[in-house]
């Protein structure tokens, strides 16, 4: 490896590396993917000491750097979240395989039969903020799709990162797969950040996680095609035809069950003809359960608010907080949203279906959900084992980003000394 203070030379040499396991990767028989992911599980539950030694170190450095408790909670390991680690390399692990599947299939009237087939991007490189967990998780979607990854982990999960890094190559290993499909930036520089932005030659796509900071320097910086991923400016509407107990449970879910992930609601808009009766019941039941609600005028009169500004809308706040917001209409809400949102997930409560319908057709973010909690948006969740990020733009992937959406493909062409007139 190249020396640690010339940040060039180490990435290129990284990105050296990733192209040649990658020409590998793209014929390696799914039986071997599967083992390394299945190894690799196996030795994040073996060495789940060692993990959490590395994360207790990453944890006082980012009580020393003033990171807010929700932060901390991102990036905070414990033996259950190891078990979650194992669950989703498991899962992904015994997916169907991506790679070589058919996606289509036709012949033509000149001979032709032609057949769409999945194919692996190449090398992935993805940069990612304090949340450990997405070591794990870009590592085994990258290897199922058949890509090599070059991971580049906050500063603040450095040690939990390479901890869960070295059980991944461990499966590698086991599997007779080339290391170096997985690999990880071994410092903390960012300067190694502004390199893979521009490794046109090695990278094929860059993966940004993280807060509206890092993925606005990736989208200004990057020279490498990028999957946005958006904060997550997660709205829940509270139609007049919500159910109150569905709605009460939804919301403090949606609120407060981890406030640091993309999926937490940052603004509530509830309907007119609710704001003195359900929507006043879910304000206070917010701030009961210790929630800061910015609330605007029709709402601040409830003991334990505070008035909103205009910074409230449109804000992530990752905390104990939320907007509230009383809306005319659907309509109204939706125009709020439109306004003010991420394109990331946005949720109605409602029992009418046509106001369901409505909300789903009109709005275009990348996760619509109906009386369900905003903290299922990700891809466990959705069955599909875990998610590298949740692409909020149009082009390629949209949405959860699993093993399907981290392929391209390209066409097999077959004839039988087929010439064209």
């Amino acid at each position: 490896m190249k020396d640690l203070e010339d940040i060039p030379a180490l990435m290129a040499e990284l990105g050296t590396r990733a192209r040649a396991a990658a020409a590998e990767l793209a014929f390696a028989p799914a039986a071997a993917k599967t083992r390394a992911l299945t190894a690799a599980a196996d030795a994040v539950w073996a060495n789940r000491a060692e993990i959490i030694a590395a994360n207790e170190k990453d944890m006082a450095f980012a009580r020393d750097k003033g990171l807010s408790k929700a932060m901390l909670d991102r990036l905070m390991l414990d033996e259950p979240r190891i078990q979650g680690i194992v669950d989703g390399l498991r899962a992904v692990a015994a997916q169907d395989d991506p790679v070589g599947e058919v996606l289509a299939e036709w012949d033509r009237p000149n001979g032709l039969h032609i057949q769409r087939v999945r194919t692996p991007l190449g090398v992935v490189g993805v940069i990612y903020e304090s949340r450990p967990n997405v070591t794990a998780d870009a590592g085994a979607l990258c290897l199922k799709a058949g890509n090599a990854v070059i991971l580049r982990g906050g500063s603040e999960s450095f040690h939990s990162s390479g901890a869960i890094h070295a059980c991944l190559v461990e499966g590698l290993t086991a599997a007779g797969l080339p290391e170096d499909a997985i690999q990880r930036v071994p410092t903390r520089d960012r300067a190694a950040v502004s390199e893979m932005l521009t490794m046109t030659d090695s990278i094929d796509v860059i993966v940004p996680r993280g807060g509206k900071g890092l993925v606005g320097l990736v989208q200004r910086e990057a020279r490498v095609p990028v999957f946005a991923h958006l904060e997550g400016i997660v709205h829940i509407y509270v139609d007049k035809a919500a159910d109150p107990d569905k709605a009460m449970r939804v919301v403090l879910n949606a609120k407060t069950r981890r406030t640091g992930i993309c999926g937490a609601a940052e603004c509530l808009l509830i309907h007119r003809d609710l704001a003195d009766t359900l929507g006043a019941d879910l304000v206070r039941a917010l701030v009961e359960a210790g929630v800061a609600v910015h609330a605007d005028a029709a709402l601040q009169d409830i003991p334990g608010t505070v008035a909103a500004t205009d910074d409230d809308w449109g804000r992530e706040y990752l905390d104990m907080h939320i907007a509230a917001k009383v809306v005319e209409s659907i309509d109204d809400a939706m125009d709020h949203i439109r306004r003010y949102g991420s394109s990331h997930t946005d949720a109605i409560l409602t029992e009418d279906d046509a106001a369901a319908e409505r909300f789903f057709a009109r709005l275009d973010s990348a996760i619509l959900m109906r009386n369900a909690s905003t903290q299922f948006a990700d891809g466990g969740e959705f069955g599909m084992g875990a998610e590298i990020g949740i692409a909020t733009g149009k082009m390629h992937a949209r949405g959860p980003v699993g093993a399907a959406q981290l392929t391209s493909f390209k066409y097999l062409v077959t004839g039988d000394g087929a010439t064209r007139a």
